[in-house]
This record gives structure tokens, C-alpha cells and sequence, in this order.
């Protein structure tokens, strides 16, 4: 922004790459060719992974990856910090250079960021069209190494397999590497989402060629991407449930409301709760018990859902139904907060916070500025959500522009980032199905 004056009479600031948050911040250089993973760096990263890998008992079975050489595009299904562990492993001896979020940077003074650039980590800001990752990937090609990429761009809420980017098709056809998935279960039983921690689960992973090159020639990125969503299907409570895997920790059920907000007995919104091995609604006083298998049972009267991403896919589907009667919308108070640059955040303070049919609109004042951010529901097939976010311990939402990573947290009770999100894809949906939604990822 223009530096601060006695009087503001402008137009409120669009954040945007044409209209910068503030003049003299400083940005990480997102177009920088990828740093080449430090030799010394790389027994580390298997000592800090192979123990973790055999405390887990994680079983790494290999489908089709017979003759499979560097490069390739690794696929990776994503539920929690223990999946690079995993994919250390499952690439040994050889080393991937990994698309990385921005806030995974954030640590130790910048410290993080410089290590995490010198173990081939690819930084991205979440959901965003940024062409120079296409130049960057291709760089990593050349080098003949393997580009591992996390499409769901988050972690799971539930355990099931999140939304893809419509344009994964065409990165695969763009860059014509033989495409391999690894697809772990039991990541988000041991670490799920909503109660991060590591409970020492039994987990196992499939690697597996999808596509070679030669297929990849001969198909279109549509084709290509009805492939990939074929192949990136799991669902980790189904997965415990059928294989008797038990999770005795007395704290199971803690967090489980973040992603469960809606009760299914009286209907209510954002009054869920949850402790111990417990979830309740504090309106009707409905109660389910999470059993050692990741199943629900209700304490008295009808459980609804017995299995936790069906009661996730019921809330979804009462979301559409306010989508297509134009009925959603979020209107509340938030505290912004941005991250430029992975060494610190940056305090933007109090803004309005709206999403509804037309998108994401942020209203706010920074250093005696007004700004304001909108993102249509037509560029944005997905969010970024967080739960209990960080040193400030609040659900909030990460809305990007190619330049600026804002997290905005909601005040209140009347929301759910959950719900949020949901909404997000909704409304693409909604939009794609009319012809009016763009092509994004």
C-alpha cells in the first residue's frame, strides 16, 4: 500500500500482485529455481524417518513400479505430518523434492525455511494458479529426480480422500512423467486432523504406477484425471473398522466436533462438543460414544451415524441444499493475520469476513489503510482450513493471492470452518455445473 497520509480518500486496496498489502514488505521469492537437496541433508531426513516408519509398523506394498525410474510425478494422498515420513521411505534411496505450503516453512526465525529449502521443498501458496510451479517442476525433471506432489493440498477432515484441482490433468500432460500414488491408510486414525498427535497406529501404504508416459500421450487431461480420482479413493475409519484396528487412547473422541458441527438429531448448527471418548450436542443433549474401532454409538435413542464421514458427507449434502436455494452465507467479525514471508506473520488486525454465493470478500484496515481481498466462488474449488490454529489456538480460514497468504480467524460461535470449507466446494460445483465456473487448481 501507499504509505499512510492524514486523509484517505483512495478506493479501498484490492491485495492482489498489482496492488501489494504494503509497499516495503518483505515477499518470499516464489519464482527462484528449486535449491538442490544438500547431500548431507539426505541420511538425515531417513534417520529422522526410518525409526518413526518401523515404531508405526508401516507395511509399503508396490504395484506396477517394476522398471519405474526417475523422474516421475509421486502422488500423495494427504492426513497428516507422518505422510513424508512415509514417502521418505517409500522412495529410498532415492530423494523427492516436495510441493510445500508456505505456513510449512514458518519456524525457528526463518531457520525452518532454510533447512526445508535444502531438503527439496518446493514452496506454494494453497490453491492458487501459479504458473511458475510449472517451470519450477519441469526444472526438477531435467535434474531427473521425482516431484512429489500433495493434489488435496490439506489435510483430510475425516480420513476420506478430499477434492482434486481440476487442472491436475493437464500438470501431468504438461510435464509427461510417468504418475505414481501412494496412498497410506491409517495416517489419520493415528494422527487425525481434529486431535494431532501421534498415537502409534499400525499404518500401511500402496505405491503404484497409474499412468506411463506412452498413456499419458494418448489420452486427454480429462481422461487423465478420471484416472487419478479413480486411484486416489481410501477412507481410513472404513479401513480400521475392517481391520480391527484398535485405538484405546481415552481422549479418541476430542476434537471430533470441529469436523461434526451439525447434530444430526435436532439439527443444530456450531453446539457439538466433545471429550474424552464422547461427542454431544449442547442443545438436545444427544450422545454418541466413539468405540476403540472409530465407529459411533449413540448413548440412548437413534445413533444417525454410525460412521463418522457418512455424518461429514450428510452435513455436505445440507449445504448444497442452502447453495442451490442461494441461502448460505457468512457474515462476521474476524482477526487477519498475514504471511508474506515464512519468518513471521504479519498482525493486519480486525476485518469483515463474508462468504456467500458470490465468494470470499475481506474488509479491513492496515496502517491507517482501508483494504479489502474478494476471491469469486468461481476460482476457488477449494480452502484451507484450520483447527485451533497455531500459538493463537483458533479455527481459522487461508484465503491466497499469488503474493499475500491471509488467515482469517473468525470471531464467535455462529460459524464453522468446517462448514466453510464444504460451502467452498459447493458453490464450484454449483457454478461448473452452469458453465460459469473457471478452470483452477
Amino acid at each position: 500500500m501507499h504509505q499512510n497520509t492524514k486523509e484517505n480518500t483512495e478506493q479501498p486496496k484490492q491485495l492482489d500482485d498489482r496492488t501489494p498489502l504494503q509497499e516495503g514488505v518483505r515477499r518470499l521469492d516464489m519464482s527462484k529455481k528449486p535449491r538442490r537437496v544438500s547431500w548431507w541433508l539426505r541420511p538425515v531426513m531417513w534417520i529422522a524417518s526410518f525409526p518413526v516408519t518401523w515404531l508405526h509398523r508401516t507395511r509399503i506394498r508396490k504395484v506396477g513400479m517394476e522398471g519405474v525410474k526417475r523422474p516421475y510425478l509421486l502422488l500423495c494422498n494427504h492426513n497428516a505430518f507422518y505422510d513424508f515420513m512415509v514417502a521418505v521411505k517409500a522412495t529410498f534411496p532415492n530423494h523427492a523434492y516436495y510441493i510445500v505450503a508456505i505456513d510449512g516453512f514458518v519456524g525457528i526465525g526463518g531457520l525452518l525455511h532454510w533447512l526445508m529449502a535444502r531438503v527439496g521443498c518446493i514452496p506454494k501458496r494453497k490453491f492458487t494458479n501459479d504458473t511458475r510451479l510449472v517451470r519450477q517442476l519441469r526444472e526438477v525433471k531435467e535434474r531427473r529426480k521425482i516431484v512429489a506432489f500433495y493434489p488435496e493440498a490439506r489435510y483430510s477432515l475425516c480420513g476420506t480422500n478430499a477434492i482434486l484441482p481440476p487442472s491436475l490433468g493437464k500438470l501431468v500432460k504438461l510435464l509427461k512423467l510417468p504418475v505414481v500414488t501412494l496412498i497410506t491408510q491409517g495416517n489419520h486414525i493415528n494422527s487425525p486432523f481434529w486431535h494431532t498427535g501421534d498415537r502409534l497406529i499400525k499404518t500401511e501404504a500402496t505405491m503404484k504406477q497409474i499412468l506411463t508416459v506412452e498413456q499419458i500421450e494418448k489420452m486427454d487431461y480429462n481422461q487423465i484425471m478420471e484416472v487419478i480420482d479413480r486411484e486416489f479413493y481410501y477412507d481410513d475409519f472404513a479401513w480400521q473398522r475392517d481391520n480391527q484396528i484398535r485405538m484405546t487412547k481415552r481422549t479418541r473422541a476430542e476434537g471430533l466436533h470441529k469436523v461434526l458441527y451439525q447434530c444430526p438429531h435436532c439439527g443444530k448448527e456450531y453446539r457439538m462438543r466433545s471429550e474424552g471418548t464422547q461427542l454431544w450436542c449442547d442443545v438436545c443433549g444427544h450422545r454418541w460414544e466413539m468405540n476403540e474401532y472409530g465407529q459411533l454409538e449413540a448413548l440412548e435413542g437413534e445413533t444417525h451415524f454410525c460412521h463418522i464421514p457418512d455424518w461429514y458427507e450428510w452435513e455436505r449434502e445440507n449445504v448444497r441444499r442452502e447453495v442451490e436455494a442461494g441461502t448460505y452465507s457468512v457474515d462476521v467479525e474476524a482477526d487477519v493475520r498475514a504471511l508474506p514471508h515464512p519468518k513471521k506473520f504479519l498482525e493486519l488486525g480486525e476485518a469483515r469476513f463474508v462468504h456467500n454465493l458470490d465468494g470470499f470478500m475481506l474488509k479491513g484496515k492496515f496502517d491507517g489503510l482501508d483494504y479489502s481481498l474478494s476471491i469469486p466462488a468461481s476460482q476457488r474449488y477449494s480452502i484451507h482450513i484450520e483447527y485451533d490454529y497455531r500459538r493463537w489456538k483458533r479455527d481459522c480460514v487461508d484465503l491466497s493471492t499469488l503474493t499475500d497468504t491471509m488467515f482469517v480467524f473468525p470471531r464467535g460461535e455462529e460459524f464453522s470452518v468446517t462448514k466453510i470449507s464444504l460451502a467452498t466446494e459447493e458453490m464450484y460445483k454449483y457454478l461448473k455445473a452452469q458453465g460459469k465456473a473457471e478452470q483452477v487448481g
